[in-house]
């Protein structure tokens, strides 16, 4: 079928993986081995991060996308490749102090995206998933 080896996961528009839905830190991994080129080191990278400063997270795979919480169904974060750059939502990125640069038609959702070569601010990335998840999670 097509020219996907059978254990390769499918890269849906943009170059997101398909990973089918999971909770752990499997499904995660899975997710990030797929991130096509340069995004799989910044999003093991941005896993490691999120860990490191919440080591009690919770981690699922959910429409195709990561999701970090603090509550079994309760969400803060979530990853998910374009094209060009990794989309990082923080699922209420508005509380946050200061807020990620990028607005969403959502809510109170705000988003960080991160090109090829960006200079990544991790002290900063560490501050907002440290807030974020002492905010309540959304529920999806």
């Amino acid at each position: 079928m097509g020219d996907q080896p059978a254990n390769e996961p499918i890269l849906l528009s943009g170059g997101n993986p398909q990973i089918p839905k999971g909770y752990g830190e499997e499904p995660v991994r899975a997710y990030i081995a797929a991130m096509p080129g340069w995004k799989s080191a910044v999003g093991a990278r941005i896993d490691v991060l999120v860990t490191g400063a919440i080591p009690n997270v919770r981690k699922a795979v959910k429409w195709n996308s990561p999701l970090y919480g603090m509550e079994e169904h309760s969400w803060f974060l979530s990853l998910h490749c374009f094209t060009r750059y990794i989309k990082v939502a923080f699922l209420n990125g508005a509380l946050l102090h200061p807020t990620p640069p990028v607005p969403s038609k959502s809510g109170a959702t705000r988003y960080l995206h991160i090109h090829e070569n960006d200079a990544f601010d991790e002290a900063q990335f560490i501050d907002w998933i440290t807030q974020a998840s002492r905010l309540p999670g959304e529920k999806l």
